[in-house]
């Protein structure tokens, strides 16, 4: 036990001596720009085109734009890491220039941005949008990592005699007999439960891989997927399409007119009940995005208390903060995976209840 809390101190200490070094421990000087913590949050937390790994050193990603001339496309190494608008691409006559990670298409003999007093370009427009992003790259490697995974453990079945997996099958097991045992079962039940498990089960592992993505500082394809509202909407709209389509003449007719429920109380809560049809996948969206964002805001606000306060001293509380939240993140990014395919199960259990 000793050794485990020395090791444990050591681990800390040692990372508050690189933040320290990162951080430094000189006076303020004039002129010098204060450290914008906003800046650092929203660059991390939002979709862009490339992937920053170091300093200088990004991997960039291919730019996809429908516009008047046709299809146009080139990397976004060619915005030469600029994204207040003044690298100018020009492409098959058409000029093109990264805004804040949003490409915009100057208006004809236009040769800079102008924008108005909320600092909206006006003489720029939004070209159709098909870029492969760093979320967009993000979502198709967990899609071939899953498939791999998944391929892998079904030949491990296929391999053994007695029906037992081996290597990745014996991890994956237990996970997916828990998926289908504690939520899919008690949820649907066992007569439509087997229907809905290949979908139940994509959607943990899906969002649970892409969480883990996420919460890894150092890996080069990091990217905070699930902290993007366009993508937890994806996902809930899916389910909200599969509950509505689903529902039988019992679950309609509990929203619209309650058996054993006087009639006016029927028309008091039928509006309700039908709000409830849209609120329901409202809060999966919201949920899934809200936890997920939180939680990268919160370590890097507690990293940029170093730079912000320029001390060392407050480098080792700031590192032992992070490393406790980081520790939770672990928790939360499978707790929030298992939470959306929950309620999901529990959505299209009761759209198919029978009458009792």
């Amino acid at each position: 036990m000793h050794s485990k809390t020395f090791k444990a101190f050591l681990t800390i200490f040692f990372l508050s001596f690189f933040a320290t070094g990162f951080a430094g421990s000189k006076e303020p000087v004039e002129g010098d720009e204060p450290f914008d913590t906003n800046e650092l949050i929203f660059h991390h937390i939002t979709d862009s085109h490339g992937f920053h790994v170091a300093g200088d050193l990004t991997v960039p990603l291919p730019v996809i734009l429908w516009t008047e001339n046709g299809l146009v496309t080139f990397m976004s190494s060619e915005f030469h890491h600029d994204i207040e608008g003044k690298t100018i691409v020009e492409r098959k006559g058409l000029k093109f220039v990264n805004l804040h990670e949003k490409i915009y298409q100057l208006n004809g003999g236009e040769s800079a941005v102008n924008f108005d007093a909320e600092l909206h370009p006006i003489n720029a427009a939004k070209p159709l949008n098909f870029s492969i992003t760093k979320n967009v790259f993000s979502m198709f490697l967990s899609m071939i990592v899953l498939l791999l995974v998944f391929l892998a453990a079904a030949r491990s079945y296929k391999k053994s005699d007695s029906n037992m997996p081996s290597g990745i099958g014996r991890f994956m097991e237990p996970i997916i007999v828990f998926i289908r045992d504690e939520v899919a079962i008690p949820n649907i039940g066992e007569h439509h439960y087997k229907r809905f498990m290949p979908f139940l089960l994509t959607l943990f592992f899906f969002i649970w891989l892409n969480n883990i993505f996420g919460l890894i500082p150092f890996f080069p394809f990091s990217a905070n997927l699930s902290g993007n509202i366009a993508f937890t909407m994806t996902l809930a709209v899916i389910t909200f399409i599969i509950t509505t389509f689903l529902g039988n003449k019992h679950y309609w007719g509990h929203i619209f007119w309650m058996p054993g429920v006087p009639v006016y109380m029927k028309l008091f809560l039928a509006p309700i009940e039908f709000l409830g049809i849209f609120i329901k996948p409202m809060a999966l969206m919201i949920r899934l995005f809200a936890n997920i964002t939180a939680g990268h805001v919160i370590v890097l606000s507690l990293i940029s208390l170093i730079f912000v306060l320029k001390s060392v001293w407050v480098a080792p509380v700031s590192v032992l903060f992070t490393v406790f939240i980081s520790v939770i993140e672990v928790l939360v990014v499978a707790i929030q995976a298992y939470i959306f395919t929950l309620l999901s199960a529990l959505y299209f259990g009761q759209a198919l209840e029978e009458e009792h």
